[in-house]
């Protein structure tokens, strides 16, 4: 493990995973801060999970950053180039800034142009499957001048990266694209499963997507994909504007990323807990709510 600082912005799923996965062979004395620490309904939440993993909760960005030699920005898509100005104002010269947000290449190229004003060392970083079960062997794509750099960095920390070419925004580039097909199929099958258990015709539906595609467990996948957006539809529409944003940038229409954002958005803000493993059952919970 490395013996660098270690500083988290924002601790939330992955960075606990993250952290979590290190388990005993973490270095010592990780930061953390998170701005739902600022808020009196969320802050004791905040400090019982800091003390749960084992890491110090600090009451700014810049008393997390103090000290630090390296950060990973784990923060909500629509905050990512938010901490990253912030942090310039107080970053240590020569922080390794690893932006593992989920952001379009013109929001990390922007988040970059501050690191890198401010000293420090900014790392396009795309988190490229779901923290759980994998934890910190997740595997991660990394991009920009310092990529070598960073690589070097999370494989002493016992990560997986590997890296990408087309500089910052290569790494992000290939996660939001991707993006369009994983976060497009979850509102697809959304939109299909729900409709079809109004129809009072969703065994029929499922019965023909299996002879269409036996390759793929229906009815597990979409109740997977519900449980997927009830718990993190809101953040998956945050990442979804984002993409909206790369495609747009590339000259083509979002139909599609414009539509997935909009039935992630509608199903996170739900509140809904994913409940037991059963479709009907999160199929009529989500269908009670619209």
């Amino acid at each position: 493990m490395t013996t660098d600082s270690i500083a988290f912005v924002g601790f939330g799923e992955a960075a606990m995973a993250f952290r979590g996965g290190w388990g005993d062979q973490a270095p010592a004395g990780i930061r953390a801060f998170d701005i739902k620490t600022l808020t009196p309904a969320t802050a004791p939440a905040m400090k019982d999970r800091y003390a749960a993993k084992g890491v110090v909760g600090a009451e700014s960005i810049g008393a997390a950053l103090d000290g630090a030699t390296i950060a990973f920005s784990l923060v909500t898509a629509d905050q990512a180039l938010v901490a990253a100005r912030q942090a310039a104002e107080v970053l240590p010269k020569g922080l390794v800034w690893l932006d593992c947000n989920s952001c379009s290449p013109d929001t990390k190229r922007a988040a970059a142009e501050a690191i890198e004003g401010a000293g420090g060392a900014y790392v396009d970083v795309a988190v490229m499957a779901p923290v759980h079960p994998k934890k910190h062997h997740v595997p991660l794509l990394v991009s920009g001048p310092h990529a070598e750099r960073a690589d070097s960095i999370l494989k002493s920390l016992d990560m997986r990266p590997t890296v990408v070419g087309g500089g910052i925004g290569g790494a992000s580039a290939v996660k939001m694209l991707r993006s369009v097909m994983i976060k497009g199929l979850e509102a697809l099958t959304a939109e299909c499963f729900l409709a079809a258990r109004k129809a009072g015709v969703e065994e029929a539906v499922i019965a023909s997507l299996q002879a269409s595609d036996p390759g793929i467990d229906w009815t597990k996948r979409g109740s997977y994909n519900l449980e997927r957006m009830m718990a993190h539809g809101t953040r998956r529409a945050a990442e979804m504007a984002e993409v909206v944003a790369t495609v747009e940038a590339l000259g083509l229409p979002a139909r599609m990323a414009h539509a997935t954002e909009n039935w992630q958005a509608a199903i996170g803000a739900m509140g809904l807990e994913g409940g037991e493993d059963d479709l009907g059952a999160r199929a009529d919970r989500v269908l009670g709510q619209i």
